[in-house]
């Protein structure tokens, strides 16, 4: 029986940081984050991480004709935000394949996590939609 896990090849470090302020258009009516403000947020954070790596959306668009969609995404919530907090969502990659990335997500207050998430996201052809293989620059700029 073999009892070997895949291990990632991506450094423990290598964790991204966004940070996010809690508006009023992301709450609920007693100021408490709604639940799918956070996608927002994870999304926004997921942005960030590409353009500070060097590949912003426009740019994988323009010179590679890819763009990333969700394939899957799991979501917990752990506690909750409310307005005017200041948040730190982090991106981690924990896996990629020949045409997607898991990632792993965490919505950070004062080093306590609020929220946690696995989002698998598969690269397409602006084309026709269709899985293509991610990038080699970006691969590289992912795992060195």
């Amino acid at each position: 029986m073999n009892t070997t896990s895949h291990i990632p090849a991506f450094p423990e470090d290598s964790v991204f940081a966004h940070p996010v302020r809690v508006y009023y258009q992301d709450t609920d009516t007693g100021g408490v984050v709604y639940h799918a403000s956070y996608l927002n947020f994870l999304e926004r954070a997921r942005y960030e991480w590409l353009r500070d790596i060097g590949f912003s959306v426009d740019f994988l668009i323009k010179e590679h004709k890819t763009i990333f969609l969700i394939r899957s995404l799991s979501i917990e919530y752990f506690k909750p935000a409310v307005l005017d907090d200041l948040l730190q969502v982090t991106v981690k990659v924990v896996d990629m394949g020949r045409s997607h990335i898991t990632l792993s997500q965490q919505v950070i207050r004062d080093q306590v996590n609020l929220v946690s998430a696995t989002i698998h996201v598969v690269c397409v052809s602006v084309d026709n939609l269709r899985p293509i293989r991610i990038p080699i620059p970006l691969l590289q700029r992912i795992n060195p």
